[in-house]
């Protein structure tokens, strides 16, 4: 079965992970929508790019993933989605004690909720078009916890188990709801972190990404974006028409330890 002219939904998507998944799939004839909070010239500029690039219809949507309404109605707008990435996520480090409500409240709502909300409004659209995959973007982090993490961690746990819930009720249907749950990935954000960190630690960036951002990933290499979008058009696939309810840990061996 071919996804030319089927239409991915992906939160997060004006930078990084999301991103990269889009350009996939766009690639394979795919429309996508991107999303983030933004409304910037430049965010509608990346959509028109791609557009440009692989002949498919790109729109961006901005939506305040920490707000269920907004939630709904970029699904609402987008006006058809067969496939939703639930990707918007963002991070905060602090021991429990100190963890700022606030942080907790938004990490909460934007790392989990908003796949609640997005995942509410998809379903009746794939319902009636008669197929749909749901593909969330958790974390390893999803699957083993780590300190000062607390908030981020319960919603990638939160993820894992909703994604279980909706790949049962849609069992008997031509839909599938995964996890994906990938270690540390390079992209932007991260490899800005890389410098900062041998300095801190007064250690060479390449002893920095072992000995620190990738202490806890066997393989000492970074997921490349490449690599989860690859994943996600490999789940959009026959191949994975009854593969549902799973987190597929891309990792380099994290979660085997």
């Amino acid at each position: 079965m071919s996804l030319k002219g089927k239409t991915a939904v992906i939160t997060g998507s004006n930078s990084g992970i999301g991103l990269g998944i889009a350009q996939e799939l766009a690639k394979i004839g795919v429309n996508v929508v991107l999303n983030s909070f933004t409304d910037d010239d430049a965010d509608h500029k990346l959509a028109a790019d791609i557009a440009a690039e692989h002949g498919v219809e790109a729109r961006y949507i901005s939506a305040d993933m920490s707000k269920g309404d907004d939630c709904r109605a970029l699904i609402e707008k987008a006006g058809a989605c067969d496939i939703l990435i639930n990707n918007a996520g963002i991070q905060h480090v602090a021991p429990i004690q100190d963890f700022p409500t606030d942080k907790w409240d938004a990490i909460i709502a934007i790392n989990m909720s908003s796949a609640f909300h997005t995942s509410a409004a998809a379903l009746p659209m794939m319902r009636k078009a008669g197929w749909g995959r749901v593909i969330n973007i958790a974390s390893a982090h999803g699957l083993r916890a780590s300190p000062f993490k607390s908030a981020y961690v319960t919603a990638k746990h939160g993820v894992v188990g909703m994604t279980k819930v909706v790949a049962l009720e849609t069992a008997k249907e031509p839909i599938t709801a995964n996890a994906i749950c990938p270690g540390y990935v390079l992209t932007p954000m991260v490899e800005k972190q890389i410098p900062s960190t041998a300095k801190e630690y007064n250690i060479s960036e390449d002893e920095a990404i072992e000995k620190v951002i990738l202490a806890k990933q066997p393989s000492k290499e970074f997921v490349t974006v490449e690599q989860l979008a690859g994943i996600v058009t490999f789940l959009c696939s026959d191949a994975a028409a009854q593969i549902t309810g799973t987190s597929i840990a891309a990792d380099g061996g994290w979660t085997s330890q």
